[in-house]
């Protein structure tokens, strides 16, 4: 069983999931309406509930089932590590970090980026080093394995 196709899904589930995790200004704030709650405890159907038949979360999250976690025939040297799947010169991290940045960076040669910036979403600390970044899967590799 190859898993090759894993690295492509892994990287686009990474970049989609940061996209959707940039950071607004306060003016921005102001202009946009608060989002439903998504722990809403009104009754389905209700404004402000779950559509009628769906689930608020934490009924959701009661319905997922539990398992023991096995760990059986994960290798991690199984999955390449920061690859250039569509062969254009820059490796999965670089295209990440040019996509999520606040300021492009500069390509040099072999992708080695040089400048930019980055926000983060959680705090608003701005980075400009790219080598202080690290890179991760919203889902850990032996934790997926183990969920197949």
């Amino acid at each position: 069983m190859t898993h090759r196709p894993l690295l492509p899904l892994a990287a686009a589930l990474l970049a989609l999931s940061l996209a959707a995790c940039n950071p607004q200004t306060p003016d921005d704030d102001a202009k946009q309406p608060d989002p439903a709650p998504t722990t809403s405890t009104a009754p389905p159907g209700a404004a402000g509930g779950p559509p009628e038949g769906a689930l608020n979360l934490t009924d959701a999250i009661a319905k997922i089932p539990k398992g023991d976690e096995k760990r059986d025939g994960y290798e991690r040297d199984t999955f390449k590590h920061w690859t250039d799947e569509d062969q254009d010169g820059c490796p999965t991290r670089a295209e990440v970090l040019i996509e999520e940045a606040t300021t492009k960076p500069e390509q040099g040669e072999r992708c080695t980026l040089t400048g930019g910036a980055w926000t983060s979403p959680y705090d608003g600390v701005e980075v400009t080093d790219a080598k202080r970044l690290d890179i991760d899967h919203m889902v850990p590799l032996a934790e997926a394995w183990d969920s197949k």
